[in-house]
């Protein structure tokens, strides 16, 4: 290639670089590394590789880029558009030849002759190269005069059509090669599976003329909720996702109680095992049903989780998990086929497990370290997932450390005398005026707040049933607030004198919330235990910023089904992670489903993520000196020891005075701002 060779550059991925005239764009992103789908091999038929171009003058790469630099419209694409249709500016990359600089768009949501639903795992893009490719291959006939096996035929014909030699083939397509091929008139699709570069291409399944799709299942197995995606490998849209309760609560509302289950049970490993594979069965007919496909187009799959559920799904027994020093029975990446982990699917259909970081800290937190990608960037990231254990990973591009706490059931509302799981008729929202202690609060399955009109028809259906995880975090760090509890997390009895909120139980006291059936409270127990649950994941996070060597955090992330519904300002006033901007805490989501998402759609992100989960520093809490000073200033809210200056920016929090000072809770606050 020479200098004056046109120019082509490939977005969204930026990648360039100088072509010969006559070179078909397909060709050009194949010697770039550029993913473009292409099932029929150049043959235009399949419509999968599509492009468009970018008009224009783009000084910052130096190209002019025009329609007229690919090659006229010719006799395949006009068959394809005729029989088709070719959405307006879009070309076949296997026909349209390179004549002059070019910027090519490879649209990365492309869906063609496919019912798609979108749901919210959708909202992120991710460039393409899964581990399963589609190959249509024209297959010589046999011939008396060549006496070579039809299989032996087929091999030769994906040699030659598209340069894959030395491949292995599953034995269960043995039986059926014959009669595949000739139902297809010697035109078949292979699917040919290669999770590395210097891996044997392998067969795993085969349709008769031009199979035009292929599907994958990405799946984070929580502890209380699994979560399933359905996408296509070939455009990487999400077709259907699900989820559902993990049946395992039935055994245990935390990971340890499970564990205790399987010690004190024989047969217990294998009753969770077994009900854990059911649900996901279930959630495979589900997503199958709505996108309107069959078990056997399922070719890939992806599973994350932390290390007990990791282990359960396998079929491992986590025993050792149960105490020091936490030893995994595996923690790289588990690639298997999907029939040994009791899910039917496609004979060939394989399954990739991502790597445990250590100990407690998961394929879960791996999958979300790589969606969230603090290893990626120069601020230090602060990543939590909080559920019955937390996962917690801080870093930067130079160094990442990771632990987990045991924070227990109390934020998924186990443990909590009004608490419930996140369902329809929980209070999620809740908001108390500081001089009436009046409080408002707002339901899941309803609009309205209960101060607002129209709020008692709206849960009418669903009631007020209790108070979720969310509801829980925004109560207690109300009642701080409005001074109903003191930094020290005591419920100031003296307060009923103002307000009938304010109920005796014995020597305690509680706040009522709603008053009806059931009777909903926030108790001095259910503080504690918040108390409890919340200063042991901020001292996790403590013991990582000493190991980092830093006295703040730039970014948040507060990860999973929980960490998706907190309000980040309650997240910090309960004093659940150190002190930030508020403009750069978020809510990331199911981060562990995305990451699944991405090794399913891309093979290289399995490689990172084993890379990275390989220099991740894991930090062993119960080991740590420091652990129990640090949990100890955790109990105070936010903390008794580390200001909240951004959060004190937005919130006037109450003076630093605890009833164990003699001070009056209710009379020693300054009036705060109000949303």
């Amino acid at each position: 290639m020479s200098e004056r060779d046109p120019l082509v550059l490939f977005m969204p991925s930026g990648k360039r670089g100088r072509f010969p005239v006559g070179t078909s764009v397909l060709d050009a992103a194949r010697d770039l590394g550029v993913y473009v789908e292409s099932v029929c091999g150049g043959r235009a038929t399949c419509g999968r590789c599509q492009v468009s171009v970018q008009e224009g003058h783009f000084a910052k790469h130096g190209i002019t880029s025009s329609d007229d630099h690919l090659s006229p419209v010719g006799p395949k694409e006009e068959r394809y558009d005729r029989v088709r249709g070719l959405p307006e500016g879009r070309r076949l990359s296997c026909s349209a030849q390179i004549l002059g600089d070019l910027v090519v768009d490879v649209p990365q949501d492309t869906v063609i002759n496919a019912q798609v639903v979108r749901k919210a795992a959708d909202e992120r893009v991710f460039d393409r190269s899964p581990a399963v490719r589609m190959c249509y291959v024209e297959v010589e006939e046999p011939d008396m005069e060549k006496p070579l096996g039809d299989l032996d035929r087929l091999l030769v014909g994906l040699s030659e059509q598209w340069h894959l030699s030395d491949i292995e083939v599953d034995f269960h397509l043995m039986p059926q090669i014959q009669s595949i091929l000739r139902q297809g008139e010697w035109k078949v699709t292979a699917a040919i599976h290669r999770d590395r570069d210097d891996d044997r291409p392998r067969l795993i399944a085969l349709y008769p003329g031009l199979k035009n799709e292929a599907y994958g299942i990405a799946c984070d197995i929580g502890s209380t909720t699994i979560a399933m995606h359905l996408s296509s490998l070939l455009s990487g849209r999400t077709v259907a996702s699900a989820g559902t309760s993990n049946p395992q609560i039935r055994f245990g509302e935390d990971l340890m109680s499970r564990v205790s289950y399987v010690m004190m049970n024989p047969e217990g490993r294998g009753a969770m095992t077994l009900a854990v594979r059911e649900a996901l069965n279930g959630l495979i007919d589900k997503v199958c049903a709505d996108g309107g496909i069959a078990r056997a187009d399922i070719l890939d799959s992806v599973f994350v989780g932390n290390p007990i559920m990791h282990h359960l799904f396998l079929g491992i027994d986590p025993t050792e998990l149960g105490g020091a020093p936490f030893a995994l029975a595996v923690s790289g990446a588990v690639k298997l086929t999907a029939q040994e982990v009791g899910l039917p699917l496609n004979a060939g259909t394989r399954t990739y497990v991502l790597p445990c970081i250590a100990g407690h800290v998961g394929a879960d937190a791996a999958a979300a370290t790589l969606a969230e990608g603090p290893h990626r960037q120069e601020e230090m990231m602060l990543m939590v997932d909080i559920g019955t254990n937390a996962e917690i990973v801080l870093g930067n591009s130079t160094r990442v450390v990771a632990a987990s706490s045991p924070t227990g059931p109390a934020f998924e509302g186990a443990e909590i005398s009004s608490g419930q799981r996140a369902a329809p008729g929980a209070i999620e929202r809740v908001r108390i005026d500081p001089v009436t202690l009046e409080p408002r609060f707002r339901v899941i399955g309803a609009e309205p707040w209960s101060d607002e009109p129209g709020f008692a028809e709206a849960v009418s259906a669903v009631g007020v049933t209790g108070i979720c995880g969310s509801g829980i975090i925004e109560v207690i760090a109300e009642m701080f607030l409005a001074g109903i509890i003191s930094e020290d997390g005591v419920v100031d009895g003296s307060l009923a004198e103002r307000s009938p909120r304010i109920l005796e139980n014995g020597r305690t006291f509680s706040y009522l919330v709603h008053e009806g059936s059931p009777r909903i409270t926030v108790t001095q127990t259910d503080v504690r235990a918040i108390q409890l649950a919340k200063a042991a994941l901020y001292a996790g996070v403590k013991l990582l910023m000493d190991k980092q060597g830093v006295d703040h955090v730039d970014r948040i992330g507060l990860a999973g089904a929980f960490g998706t519904f907190i309000d980040p300002k309650y997240a910090l006033v309960l004093g659940l992670v150190p002190d930030c901007d508020l403009d750069k805490v978020k809510a990331v989501g199911n981060a562990a489903g995305t990451g699944a998402r991405m090794c399913l759609l891309n093979r290289g992100y399995r490689r990172e993520i084993e890379d990275t989960v390989r220099r991740i520093d894991k930090i062993e809490t119960a080991l740590e000196p420091k652990f129990q000073e640090h949990f100890v200033a955790a109990m105070a809210l936010p903390n008794k020891v580390d200001s909240f200056p951004n959060l004190a920016r937005v919130v006037t929090l109450p003076e630093r005075k605890s009833q164990a000072d003699g001070g009056d809770a209710g009379g020693r606050r300054r009036r705060r701002s109000r949303e």
